[in-house]
């Protein structure tokens, strides 16, 4: 089975272009397999590039874990320049189909290639119970949370997968790798969440880092920097157009007042092809 690695601000997956390999039998087991760091590729997760009927491709991510999730924004880049260096669609302005609805994507290539992309994430859900969440609030906004017996000021998001956003002067390892994962299965988010600690560098800037639902902590999330963009409106510590610091790179998002939706801006790398035995 031919495979392509490539990342996105520093979140890699596995791809896979089904318009030429066949769909896995058992992609959350291979999801596990060729994603672990030590015996397989190596990366956050799987995406299967695949046929769509109503858009020009489609994305089906797996994560690390072999769960199933509904989009990934840093994915959904590398989808578009996929799509666009590898001859399945040269239109500048795509639509890819997603778990989360399709979205529409603008390439931006030099000689050929892309270089980065912008993703229209859609609207973000604000509804507890769309989320979901069980934390009080409707919108779930600065909502006391206490875990570890720390007590922490959560604000919910959903950019089409959940996402619980913490603000905090230092997002350390204690708080990141200790409390992200029991944030993540705690029993305030039915389908688990994926959590991102935050410290507001100005209005227009803050550091971000996530520990990502399925895959542990990652180097970027695209989805979750969306919903960054949009609890710092809510909350009033940040404006609507924010440049977000990641561990693998920075992602420039805008959330829109006049369409309501959310942009963001980032690059796309393919890293390199090879070979998976099947």
């Amino acid at each position: 089975m031919r495979f392509t690695k490539m990342q996105g601000a520093g979140n890699d997956y596995v791809y896979v272009d089904c318009f030429q390999e066949p769909v896995p039998s058992d992609p959350a087991a291979l999801a596990r397999s060729i994603a672990d760091r030590h015996f397989g590729v190596g990366g956050d997760g799987l995406i299967l590039i695949r046929p769509s009927e109503q858009a020009d491709a489609r994305m089906q991510m797996f994560n690390a874990d072999g769960s199933e999730a509904e989009m990934c924004g840093n994915g959904l880049r590398c989808v578009a320049k996929f799509v666009y260096d590898h001859g399945i669609s040269r239109r500048d302005q795509l639509r890819l189909e997603t778990k989360a609805g399709v979205l529409s994507v603008k390439v931006e290539a030099a000689n050929g290639k892309v270089e980065r992309v912008q993703v229209d994430m859609g609207e973000p859900i604000l509804a507890a119970e769309k989320i979901p969440t069980t934390l009080p609030g409707d919108p779930v906004v600065n909502s006391p949370l206490t875990v570890a017996g720390q007590e922490f000021l959560a604000t919910c998001v959903s950019m089409g997968n959940p996402h619980c956003v913490i603000y905090t002067d230092c997002a350390d390892d204690n708080l990141v790798l200790g409390v992200g994962p029991q944030i993540e299965t705690g029993p305030w988010f039915p389908a688990r969440t994926n959590v991102e600690f935050i410290e507001v560098l100005s209005p227009t800037e803050v550091r971000q880092r996530t520990w990502e639902r399925g895959s542990g902590e990652t180097l970027a999330c695209g989805t979750g920097a969306s919903a960054v963009c949009v609890a710092g409106v809510l909350t009033g510590r940040t404006e609507r157009r924010l440049t977000v610091h990641l561990l693998g790179g920075d992602l420039e998002l805008f959330w829109n007042e006049t369409d309501n939706h959310v942009y963001m801006t980032g690059p796309a790398v393919e890293v390199f092809s090879g070979d998976w035995p099947v």
